[in-house]
Parts: structure tokens; sequence; C-alpha cells
């Protein structure tokens, strides 16, 4: 399922960076982020050209990217949830080389199918890109479960 570069909802954005922060909030149990802005905690999900170049892709991810990544898709899953009222459950399969697939889905549906590769790098230019592309998997999501709602809905 390929991005459509199309103008995207910026209030869908809004809600899916609202999303990210609220997961990123929850892993907070001993309450050290508190503090912190939003902008601060979403930091780690921003990589320039130049850092991208530098991180090395051999060897095994860094546990805490694969959490950032399980983290994102969540969001994604729960922006999807809002919009639609279907529970949307993702799955992800990462091999330690750093390549695999996170599947979405909402029932027997499913609602977002994306390959990961480089997961190293897995990062975006700009907050605006990090927001922009999360809402594009949501946009996606919404989609899908309004092509096939029997589906999505289908509780068996």
């Amino acid at each position: 399922m390929k991005l459509k570069e199309e103008k995207i909802d910026a209030e869908l954005i809004k809600e899916f960076l609202t999303e990210l922060v609220n997961q990123l909030r929850a892993q907070d149990t001993y309450g050290n982020w508190e503090g912190k802005k939003n902008e601060e905690l979403l930091k780690d999900y921003i990589i320039d050209a130049q850092k991208r170049k530098e991180i090395p892709i051999i060897g095994d991810p860094d546990p805490d990217i694969l959490w950032r990544i399980e983290l994102f898709f969540n969001a994604v899953a729960l922006t999807i949830e809002k919009k639609t009222g279907v529970l949307v459950v993702p799955m992800m399969s990462m091999h330690h080389e750093g390549f695999g697939r996170v599947v979405l889905f909402g029932g027997r549906l499913v609602v977002i199918n994306k390959t990961l590769r480089d997961v190293h790098r897995f990062g975006y230019p700009s907050l605006e890109k990090l927001g922009e592309t999360g809402a594009k998997y949501a946009t996606l999501g919404i989609e899908m479960i309004s092509r096939f709602p029997e589906a999505a809905r289908f509780e068996g």
C-alpha cells in the first residue's frame, strides 16, 4: 500500500501527534517525563539527512528503535480507531537484521500492511513530516475500513 502524495487533513495530523505523545507518556511509569514538552518527547523520531548517514545499518536494531516503531504504529491504530469506532490491533514482526513487517487489523480486515527496511534509520526529517506520515497511514486505514466495513466490524 503506497502512501499517496495528497493533502492530509491538518486536524488528523494533530490527532495522530497527540496520540503518539499519549503513547509515549503512557510508558513513563515513574513520571520522569512529566515536565517535558511534547516536542522534546518526539525528538527521537526526528533524524535529519546527516544524522541518518551516520547511523550504521549493520548489526541488530537498537531495542529503543523497535519500541519507537511500535509506539508509532500503536498511535496510527488508535487514530484510526477513534475515527471509525473499529478496534484496530497492530502486529509487528521484525528480523534481527532490521527488516520486517507491521500489520494493522480491524476485525478480519488488514487495514495497513507495511514492510519495514533499515529500521536502524527509522525517523523523519521534521516533526511536520512525522505527523504527515502518521496521518497518511491513518487516512489509508480509515479508507480501507470504509471500503470493507463488514470485514472490519466482523466479530467471530
